[in-house]
This record gives C-alpha cells, structure tokens and sequence, in this order.
C-alpha cells in the first residue's frame, strides 16, 4: 500500500493526462446516456410496439459498463504504459465488451422469441439464448487468437459417446424442439392426446410438456412421447367451436316450431350468455332423429374457446327448460309397453307336456 502510494507521488503527472480522459468519458457518456434514453422513451411511449421498450431497457443498462470500457481503453492510449502493455488492456477491455454484448444479445433474443415468434415456450427462448452464447464464444475465441476447429474436432468425438449415453434425454429435447418449431401445438393450446390426457399447455422444456388440466393439475408429458402422440388441438385451425346440445321432445310436438323456439332462445342468450356466439349462426338438426319416446334434436350453437362450452351449456339447458314449460312443450319420460298374456289351465299345460 505504502509502496503504490509512493509510486503514485512519484508519477502523478503521468496519471493526469488518463485519469482526465476517463473522467471526461464518463461524464460525456452519463450526459449522452440521460438525453438519448429520454428521448427514446418518449419516442417508444408514443408507438404500439412493444419490442422498442425491451430494447431500449436492455440497452440502457450495460450502457454504462460499455462507456467505463470506453474510458478505460482511451486511459490506456493515452498513459505512458508499453505499447505491449496497452494491447493487453485493449485486448481484455474487447473481451469484456463482446461478453456484455453476448448477454444482452442473448437476452433480446429470447425476449423476441416470446413475443414474436409465436411459441415463447422455455424451450425456444433457452435454445435462442444458448445460440447467441455459442455466437459471441466463438467470436471472443477469435479475437484470443484461439483456434475453434481442434475444439470443434474434440467435440464431435466426444459428442458420439455423450450422444449414446443420453440417448432418451437427447430425443426428449429434440423432440420439443421439433414441437416447438412446427407451430402444431402451442402455449395455452387446449390438446387432448390419444392416451386420454388433455389440457392446456403450460410450458414445453428440455425434456417434458406440462399441460394444466381443467381441474387446474399438472400433467407431465416427456417430449417423445408427446411428438408420437395423436393430438387433437382444439385451438386448431381457430379457438371458436361448435357446442352440440341434445334435446327430446314428445311425438306430439312440432319439430319445426321446436326448432324455432331453441334458435329463438339462442338469439336472446347471446349478449347474456359469456362465450356464446352470434356468428357462425347457431342451427338445430332433427337428429339422431325418432327414439323409442322421443323427438331427439340437436342444437348447435358455437362458443369463443373451449372452455366457454360448459357455462355456455349450463345456461342454455336451464333457458330451454324454462322455455319449454312456458310454451307447454313436453319433454316425455322413457315409456315401454309390457304385454301380459293369461297362463293356460293346468290340465292342458300337462297334456301339452306329455305329448311332447
């Protein structure tokens, strides 16, 4: 300590000239930093896109650490220090700037994945990041003088033996990669698979789908399984579907005027009813038609998701039941005619046995 103090009453006036220029850096790149960014906030408050704002918060704050950089490296070029000395500096000082860079790349990447690419799955905002990481190692490798292709060469070597040992492991990630990718199933997509599983999708990671079941539970899905399922995705093509609701009528009914009265019920219910739709229009079928007791008829009416179905269901089966009793429509118990028939005498039933 006393040794570094000594040295410093020594030399101060070579430290002058650096330490001025790092301070009036720092100052100029404070004073830039507080106009720019109000000016690119205003700017990004008066659009509609969002992707301006997260640029401009993971600019603003490795701002700083880039102008202390900048700082630095100008200190350095202008001391008295070997001119070997002053590449190190501005070698590790470029080091440091590609790492900053590298993250807050990565960061914006998976950041963009989310909003933009339409599957901001953990999967695909961690494969994103991990590219823009490989990227800016690769580049930091460079500017090392280090050569990549032995390392290359190391690793495809021993990737043969990695790749054999987590054999399962490496198919659930490429497995949801591959789902990731192709757009089929997407976050908070309601699925069901062949298997009997359904829900919505939560998260698609490395190696497993969570999907969130109505009954707001969790089910686990390794990716393999997944990609060799057979899904139906009711969020596919669109989220609006169709709610069959079936109806039973008595013989002595109308079925037209049936038919009439649900659609009427439709019409009042839409604005009242949360989820019902008014487009596509609804429509009843006289099906599956005559049953043992009934006129069978089914409504069709549509909702906005999945999940409007059952309230939407719910409520118009009350509606239609006050309906019907208002208008004295019947709605028939399940009937079945018993024939009886007299036993014959008792002498004739022992005839009748000892002839045969």
């Amino acid at each position: 300590m006393n040794a570094s103090i000594a040295f410093i009453e020594q030399h101060w006036d070579a430290l002058l000239m650096p330490l001025s220029v790092i301070g009036v850096t720092l100052l100029l790149g404070f004073a830039i930093r507080k106009s720019i960014f109000r000016v690119l906030r205003q700017w990004a408050a008066g659009t509609t896109w969002k992707f301006d704002e997260i640029v401009i918060d993971a600019i603003r704050g490795p701002f700083m650490i880039w102008v202390l950089m900048l700082a630095l490296h100008l200190g350095a070029q202008t001391s008295r220090l070997p001119v070997r000395a002053q590449g190190v500096a501005a070698q590790i000082l470029l080091v440091l700037f590609i790492l900053s860079m590298t993250f807050a790349c990565s960061r914006l990447a998976g950041v963009f994945v989310k909003f933009y690419a339409r599957s901001f799955t953990s999967l695909a905002q961690n494969l994103a990041r991990i590219a823009i990481l490989l990227v800016g190692a690769i580049v930091i490798l460079n500017t090392l003088g280090i050569s990549v292709l032995p390392i290359l060469t190391a690793l495809g070597v021993g990737g043969i033996a990695i790749a054999l040992a987590l054999q399962d492991t490496l198919s659930n990630l490429f497995s949801g990669f591959y789902v990731s990718v192709a757009g089929q199933v997407r976050l908070d997509d309601y699925i069901k698979l062949d298997s009997g599983e359904e829900g919505y999708i939560s998260d698609i990671t490395w190696r497993s789908t969570s999907i969130r079941s109505l009954q707001n539970n969790v089910i686990i899905i390794p990716n393999s399984k997944l990609a060799k399922a057979t899904i139906t995705n009711y969020n596919l093509p669109e989220q609006s579907m169709t709610v069959p609701l079936a109806v039973s009528v008595s013989y002595n009914c109308d079925p037209q005027l049936v038919e009439n009265l649900l659609l009427d019920e439709v019409k009042k219910s839409v604005a009242q009813v949360p989820g019902l739709l008014a487009e596509p229009a609804a429509f009843v079928r006289f099906a599956p038609g005559f049953g043992p007791s009934s006129l069978d008829l089914t409504l069709y009416c549509y909702v906005r998701k999945f999940a409007d179905q059952f309230l939407v269901q719910h409520e118009m089966r009350k509606r239609i039941f006050a309906r019907f009793r208002q208008e004295q429509i019947e709605i028939p118990f399940p009937t079945r005619t018993v024939y009886m028939h007299e036993a014959p005498p008792e002498s004739q039933r022992s005839k009748r046995i000892g002839a045969s």
